[in-house]
C-alpha cells in the first residue's frame, strides 16, 4: 500500500492548514475549514463561491473574550454577515486586534445543530502551532473533483488519534559529554504522526533498578536559549542537570512542546497581551487556548520506550506527577526544583502558583 496512512494524512492536513490550504473533512455533515491566521484573500474568494456561506468556528475561551456565548459548549459559530471581508474575520480571531480595531459586533451566534466536526478541526490548528479559529464551510458534495487536490481526513478515523496518546520511537542516539557529565547520551524521539521529535538526555549511567532522577521540561527557547528573565525554564533547566551532575545520574526528557505547547509564534503573541496586563492564563485564553496545551503523556511514552518505570521528579508543577502515575510511571519522590525568581517574573511565578497549582 503506497496511500498515505490516518497518521500520515493528519500530518499533511497540518502541513497544508500552516500553508492556508483548506482541508475536506468527512462526517455526517462533510465540511471544509481553514486556518483564519493563514488563509489568503483568493481562496477565502472562492469559498465565497459556494452555495453555503462561510462560519466562523472559535473556541469558548475566545468567545468568552469577545463576549459571546458558546452555545455548543467548547466553541461558537459565528455567522459571517457577506458585507464582512476577510479582514474582520481575521480581526475577530486575533487578539492584537482587540485594542486597536474598535467594535466589530454585533455578533450573530448560531444555535442550530452543529456540523459535527468543529471541536476536530479546532483541535488540528492547535496541533498546528496556529490560532485556533476556522472558517468552516458546510458540504453537500465532499467528493466533487474541486475537492480532489485538498488534503481529506474522515471524523470517525482521526478524533480516536487525536485522543489517544502519542507513541514514539527511539529513532537514533549518540554519546554526548557535557559540562555537567563526562558520560552522557542523547536519544532522539519520533512519532508517526509528523508531530516533531523530542528529546532524552542521559547524564551519567542510569540504574533502571533504582529510581531515576528525572526533569520533563518542556522546549523553552526564550528562556532555555536567549536566557529571557520572563519566566524560570532556563534556571531551573541548568539547575536540573547540574543536580544530576552532582547525583551521578539523571534522565533530562526535553518535549518540543514550546510556550505551553502554543507553539512560539502563539507564545509571542501571550507576551504582547501579558505587556498589554493580562496575565499568562488570561493571555491564553484570549488567544483561545486553555491554560495549558501540553500532553505530558509524551513523556510516560519514552520512559516505557526506555526500560524505566520508577522515577524522583524534578518539578514545581502537581499535575506532572498525577499524569506520569495516571500512565504507569511510578513517582517515588518529588524533588523541589525553585530557581530562577527574579522581579521581571515574579507576577508570573505567582500567577502558576495560584492559577495552576504550581508548588513554589
Amino acid at each position: 500500500m503506497l496511500g498515505p496512512t490516518v497518521s500520515e494524512r493528519i500530518a499533511r492536513a497540518l502541513a497544508d492548514l500552516r500553508m492556508g490550504l483548506p482541508v475536506v473533512l468527512h462526517g455526517q455533515h462533510p465540511m471544509l475549514f481553514a486556518a483564519t491566521e493563514t488563509i489568503t484573500q483568493d481562496r477565502y474568494n472562492a469559498l465565497l463561491a459556494f452555495d453555503q456561506a462561510p462560519i466562523l468556528v472559535v473556541t469558548q475561551r475566545r468567545a468568552e473574550t469577545i463576549k459571546i456565548y458558546a452555545f455548543d459548549g467548547s466553541f461558537a459559530r459565528i455567522s459571517v454577515p457577506s458585507d464582512r471581508t476577510l479582514s474582520w474575520i481575521k480581526q475577530v480571531a486575533d487578539p492584537a486586534f482587540d485594542m486597536s480595531a474598535g467594535l466589530r459586533g454585533p455578533f450573530q451566534t448560531l444555535m442550530t445543530p452543529a456540523l459535527g466536526g468543529e471541536d476536530t478541526a479546532l483541535s488540528l490548528l492547535k496541533l498546528a502551532h496556529l490560532l485556533p479559529a476556522a472558517i468552516v464551510v458546510p458540504l453537500a458534495n465532499a467528493q466533487a473533483p474541486q475537492f480532489s487536490d485538498l488534503t481529506q481526513l474522515n471524523q470517525s478515523e482521526i478524533a480516536p488519534l487525536l485522543k489517544a496518546p502519542i507513541a514514539l520511537h527511539d529513532v537514533a542516539s549518540a554519546r554526548l559529554p557535557t559540562q555537567t557529565a563526562n558520560v552522557g547520551r542523547l536519544h532522539i524521539f519520533r512519532s508517526e504522526t509528523g508531530h516533531g521529535e523530542h528529546y532524552a538526555m542521559e547524564i551519567g549511567r542510569l540504574d533502571r533498578e533504582q529510581p531515576i532522577l528525572l526533569r520533563l521540561h518542556s522546549a523553552c527557547f526564550t528562556g532555555d536559549v536567549m536566557g529571557s528573565l520572563k519566566c524560570d525554564c532556563g534556571p531551573q533547566l541548568h539547575a536540573a542537570l547540574t543536580q544530576m551532575g552532582q547525583a551521578g545520574s539523571g534522565l533530562l526528557l526535553y518535549l518540543n512542546q514550546e510556550g505551553r505547547g502554543i507553539g512560539l509564534a502563539n507564545k509571542m503573541r501571550a507576551y504582547t497581551l501579558q505587556d498589554q496586563g493580562f496575565d499568562t492564563v488570561e493571555a491564553n485564553h484570549r488567544l483561545g487556548f486553555e491554560d495549558d496545551e501540553r500532553d505530558f503523556r509524551l513523556g510516560a511514552s519514552i520512559l516505557k520506550e526506555m526500560g524505566i518505570t520508577k522515577i524522583r521528579l524534578l518539578t514545581n508543577n502537581p499535575r506532572k506527577i498525577d499524569i506520569m502515575e495516571r500512565n504507569g510511571i511510578t513517582v517515588t519522590e518529588r524533588v523541589p526544583l525553585q530557581v530562577g525568581q527574579n522581579k521581571e517574573n515574579a507576577q508570573y511565578l505567582a500567577t502558576k502558583a495560584k492559577k495552576s497549582g504550581h508548588m513554589l
